[in-house]
């Protein structure tokens, strides 16, 4: 120590320790003068906050029963927050802050709420961060205000503190507010290492899936899109003709060209043609092509979509819709990989891959004759199925979330997400028109809206309809139900109970309908008298 070989000794402030090739500098930390020269200091740590560390002879004044409630509203408010930036091992989000700031300031008596880092220029808050104790104190250079300050402390490190001013000499800062703001401070902390941990998560999904070379362009986390992706990474690999099988909004396309990137064909085009947008002459052009002077209006050589994507993936959506000459046609271009244009004599080799898609129940269609069973059986090679968004629930908020983020980039608006309030309206609806009208809800509300969070005053009229089950008593609610059982059950009578003219007759859609049925208990329904 200082130069000298020591074996036991008493440090000071700045002696100089020599280890090996390394020298270390003694730094007698302790509270600043102006903090240690203050009167009237409480510290108190965070973790024996009253509101933490109940006794069971505590008594719940009006002050601590508010307290209490508050403590939980901010608890559900900071862990909606999600996103949070990682350095080491985190930083404070920007809207877990302002949030934050805008609560304190609400509820206790102060000119100025600020979350610093705990490398501030700021002596209390680099004391406060140090010994990890909260604060309540005269101000070091102003006896006439009053700080207060309390560490956020995330696992072992406190990266930063609360500080709060109050230059009120009616309204000074007391035990209470020390006690609340210890409290505030580790509920912060817990929402912070939470938030930290999904953002690990994600971006460490995110870096397996690149490493495993697999791009899905997906969003959400539950149990059936999960397997659905790991099918798609399964056919992706090889030629087999897929036939994907959804209900409309489900995400269709969506596997398709999941399955596209995921393929060798990844470098070749992916030609997608909607079989219901065109009529069966136009098809017919659109899928083979035509030669010049085929028809009238056929000025030119025209290749078709086949010929189009040769080396890569066709994908027929809406297949249930082609027209029977089509499907022989379609039939022997599965068979040999060959075709001719309209018009035309020259036998055309194709080296594609088909993918197709629809709403349908094949099945029935082959039944009914409206589609040939051959065809059939030769594209429901490898079958998928998008999941709809009824048994997808713990996507409806990933999705919202996704989108409404999308949406306010592309409208230059400054949104941090969802309002919590929200939340229960969005997994109350039933979503017949699964993720395709959750994206077309969220764009809506996104626009319409003016707050800095998505408002359910900002959600559809048919959103808000469903309210969620804790908003469904009282007696306004009995009487808009009452309403509701009474003239589904008179569109059922003038309709002679035929439920897709019920729900026409509504304006409803049918699958909402049923949704709304059961809700109401009203499946199984005999006619009234």
């Amino acid at each position: 120590m200082n130069g000298r070989s020591v074996k036991t000794v008493r440090l000071n402030a700045n002696d100089e320790i020599t280890v090996g090739g390394s020298i270390f500098t003694y730094s007698a930390v302790d509270i600043a003068p102006a903090v240690e020269n203050a009167t009237e200091i409480t510290r108190l740590r965070p973790g024996d906050s009253r509101y933490l560390t109940p006794s069971p002879d505590m008594t719940l004044s009006l002050r601590t029963q508010r307290d209490l409630k508050t403590l939980l509203r901010l608890a559900n408010l900071l862990h909606s927050v999600r996103g949070v930036a990682r350095t080491g091992f985190g930083q404070f989000n920007d809207a877990m802050q302002s949030r934050l700031e805008g609560f304190l300031l609400d509820l206790i008596p102060a000119d100025c709420a600020a979350v610093l880092p705990s490398d501030a220029e700021n002596e209390v808050v680099r004391q406060v961060c140090l010994r990890r104790v909260a604060l309540l104190m005269p101000h070091p250079t102003d006896p006439a205000k009053m700080t207060l300050a309390a560490p956020i402390i995330v696992r072992s490190d406190v990266p930063a503190a609360i500080y709060l001013e109050s230059c009120s000499a009616g309204e000074p800062f007391d035990d209470g507010h020390l006690q609340f703001l210890a409290a505030v401070a580790e509920i912060a902390a817990v929402a912070w290492e939470n938030a930290s941990l999904v953002s690990w998560l994600e971006e460490e999904n995110q870096r397996l899936e690149e490493r495993c070379g697999l791009d899905y362009g997906m969003v959400g986390a539950s149990t059936r899109l999960r397997d659905l992706q790991q099918q798609i990474s399964r056919v992706a690999g090889t030629d087999s003709t897929v036939l994907v099988l959804g209900e409309t909004g489900t995400g269709k396309e969506l596997v398709a060209h999941a399955i596209h990137r995921n393929s060798r064909r990844a470098g070749g085009p992916c030609v997608a043609i909607n079989c219901a947008s065109l009529a069966e002459t136009l098809l017919e052009s659109e899928l083979f092509g035509h030669e010049k002077g085929a028809f009238t209006g056929a000025v030119a050589r025209k290749r078709g979509r086949l010929e189009m994507a040769d080396r890569g993936t066709l994908f027929l959506d809406e297949i249930g819709e082609l027209a029977v000459p089509l499907q022989v046609k379609l039939l022997r271009v599965l068979e040999t990989r060959t075709m001719e244009r309209v018009g035309g004599t020259e036998t055309l080799h194709l080296d594609i891959r088909i993918v197709a898609a629809t709403n349908r129940n094949l099945e029935d269609a082959v039944r009914r004759g409206t589609f040939r069973e051959d065809l059939y059986f030769r594209i429901k090679v490898v079958t998928l199925k998008t999941p709809p968004l009824r048994d997808c629930p713990g996507d409806i908020l990933v999705l919202a979330e996704h989108f409404a983020n999308q949406c306010a980039r592309q409208c230059g608006r400054k949104l941090i997400g969802l309002s919590p309030e929200v939340r229960p309206y969005l997994h109350a609806y039933s979503w017949p028109g699964n993720v395709r009208e959750l994206k077309h809800v969220i764009e809506s509300s996104v626009v319409m809206g003016s707050a800095d969070t998505l408002l359910v005053e900002d959600l559809p009229e048919q959103i808000r309809a469903a309210r969620p089950p804790e908003l469904r008593e009282g007696l306004y609610a009995q009487a808009l139900e009452t309403a509701k059982r009474e003239v589904i059950l008179r569109a059922f009578d003038q309709s002679d109970h035929a439920h897709e003219a019920a729900a026409k007759m509504l304006g409803l859609h049918p699958n909402y309908l049923h949704k709304l049925m059961r809700t109401l208990d009203l499946k199984g329904m005999k006619k009234r008298d």
